[in-house]
């Protein structure tokens, strides 16, 4: 199966169909569905939801996903990479706020479907989607930094609900696991945040039983967990940003890009090259 790349950091698509035409592709872009009218089914992978007017749906890059159109469906398909968030003036700031939230969107695909919780929230990204697809065709001087306003706005919003999904379900086993899993994820980059005798002061367990807590609710030792979550991080820069590998080394806390080359293909078996060649996650 080919990958589609996208041309451009940022395309809008308003398209009315009757039926769906099989793409024979995987995308390299994220892509933000709106259904303006209609239902059916959607199919991710291998995961299949319900779809109905409102629905708003957020698919990572490398997925596969197709429609099975039930009644006449208007679609709203919003395409974007990284290289929107970037510019020479604000290249700090954007790439910082998009790692950020990459790991949660990136990992979108535990949580299939739909998943805005709020009808405020829900009503707000609606209205968001069409002003940014009215900027889109509008294309005049204040265009650019309304659509990036927007987007930014629509994808916090996205993020929060993901994120406490995943919290939800991790503070089912304790109240405090959750967050402890949040503030994992969220400093991935960190490494002196991620040391047991933080973790534990920041959570007030003892660190001498933190191990044992953290092994018991996550199924993993602790070091183990976060060298995979930082490398699902890793492996989302590698296919879906423009980051050098030097930049993704120094970013995650390795000594040099050869570190994280060797460190790579230790935890793949693969190396980044054929990795980036495979075109696909790789579940570790």
């Amino acid at each position: 199966m080919q990958t589609k790349y996208a041309i451009k950091a940022f395309e809008v698509h308003i398209e009315e169909l009757s039926y769906w035409k099989q793409r024979p592709y995987k995308n390299n872009f994220f892509e933000l569905v709106y259904i303006d009218e209609g239902n059916g089914y959607q199919c991710i992978n291998t995961n299949n939801s319900k779809y109905y007017k409102g629905n708003i749906f957020l698919l990572p890059p490398m997925d596969c996903h197709s429609y099975e159109i039930r009644s006449n469906t208007k679609f709203y398909f919003i395409r974007f990479t990284d290289y929107l968030f970037i510019n020479k003036d604000e290249a700090s700031e954007h790439k910082n706020w998009f790692n950020k939230i990459a790991y949660i969107l990136a990992n979108y695909n535990k949580a299939p479907g739909d998943i805005i919780e709020s009808e405020e929230e829900r009503q707000y990204i609606i209205f968001t989607i069409k002003m940014i697809a009215a900027e889109y065709q509008k294309k005049d001087s204040y265009s650019n930094s309304l659509i990036i306003s927007g987007m930014k706005s629509i994808l916090n919003i996205l993020a929060r609900n993901i994120e406490r999904l995943y919290v939800i379900e991790a503070n089912k086993k304790d109240s405090k696991f959750g967050s402890i899993l949040r503030y994992i994820h969220t400093n991935l980059n960190n490494s002196e945040k991620l040391r047991l005798t933080h973790l534990a002061e920041e959570f007030a367990i003892s660190p001498t039983y933190f191990s044992e807590y953290f092994k018991k609710h996550s199924g993993l030792p602790l070091v183990e967990y976060i060298l995979k979550a930082k490398f699902k991080l890793i492996e989302s820069k590698i296919l879906h940003t423009d980051s050098s590998l030097k930049e993704i080394a120094i970013e995650m806390n390795f000594s040099d890009s050869s570190h994280l080359t060797k460190a790579f293909k230790k935890m793949y078996g693969m190396t980044i090259k054929e990795f980036k060649e495979k075109g696909s996650s790789c579940a570790i």
